[in-house]
């Protein structure tokens, strides 16, 4: 499959990522056809409701004409047949839960029924796609193809090359997100965390630390890195908007994987969890948000 032979966009698993790579695709796109599809029928109605809440807002706030919102709305197909967008992919992404089990089941179905030459990948940053490649027919095809949350939003695309991904392949991919307009890197090799998130967890376990030993607080920590490394938010917002307990089910795969001790949760991020202080999604993380959510 060559870039510019791409035609139609299949992406499967209405969540929150699922629905944004979707989007990104029809609105960012040169034209192409986007299907979204999930099995679950609450994600797709949700998705349905928030595409066309998207878009509205897109009008209302100057961003895109109403022409063109009613262009992207033709083009986003939301459906819960997944074997038959499959069928008719160029480009499949998978976005669904962080499961090897269900992604494998769903690799090995999928790849029997799309063309020899669909591109596929795995949204995954946990689970590389080499776990996946023994059930795939045809895995020079098969790569992490992982975007950044808000992927509306967030320009980075890390395309991980799995040592069975064919070269043709990894190249259609990179065109790909240029053309939806990423800023995607090419990583030669599997590794836990990719890049940008293995970067990410030092600066995170560093802050952690600090904090452990008292040399300053949550919000200064936070400031530091805002105000004077120019990051557009510190680690412990970015933990709450993220979710403390996916960065602690993170490192604790990633600690039980490697034993290695620096991978291994902060007993700070270990104590928040057991709390159920999961950040922005509980009301409660580092920060408090339960006042400002009651007002809004």
């Amino acid at each position: 499959m060559r870039a510019e032979d791409i035609k139609t966009v299949v992406v499967i698993g209405a969540g929150a990522m699922g629905r944004q790579i979707a989007m990104n695709s029809a609105l960012n796109g040169p034209g192409y056809q986007v299907i979204l599809c999930d099995s679950f029928p609450a994600a797709l109605e949700q998705s349905r409701t928030w595409v066309s809440e998207y878009l509205a807002g897109r009008v209302i706030k100057g961003r895109i004409t109403q022409e063109i919102s009613d262009q992207v709305a033709a083009r986003l197909t939301i459906t819960s047949d997944v074997d038959g967008a499959a069928a008719q992919a160029d480009v499949i992404i998978e976005a669904i839960i962080e499961d090897l089990a269900v992604k494998r089941e769903l690799f090995q179905r999928i790849s029997r029924l799309c063309r020899p030459d669909t591109v596929l990948g795995t949204n995954s940053s946990n689970l590389v796609s080499s776990k996946l490649a023994d059930v795939t027919l045809y895995p020079e095809r098969l790569m992490n193809i992982h975007y950044f949350n808000p992927a509306l939003v967030m320009k980075l695309v890390e395309i991980v090359r799995g040592p069975h991904t064919g070269e043709e392949a990894l190249e259609t991919a990179r065109t790909f997100a240029v053309s939806t307009g990423k800023s995607p890197i090419i990583i030669n090799k599997e590794i836990a965390g990719f890049v940008a998130n293995r970067i990410n967890a030092a600066v995170t376990r560093e802050a952690c630390l600090l904090l452990e030993k008292g040399i300053a607080s949550v919000e200064d920590i936070d400031t530091a890195c805002e105000k004077g490394l120019g990051y557009p938010m510190g680690p412990f917002r970015l933990m709450d908007m993220t979710g403390i307990d996916v960065n602690y089910y993170v490192r604790r795969d990633r600690y039980a994987e490697s034993g290695d001790e620096n991978d291994k949760p902060s007993p700070l991020v270990v104590e928040k969890f057991k709390k159920g202080e999961f950040g922005r999604k509980t009301g409660k993380g580092w920060y408090n948000y339960e006042v400002q959510e009651k007002e809004d």
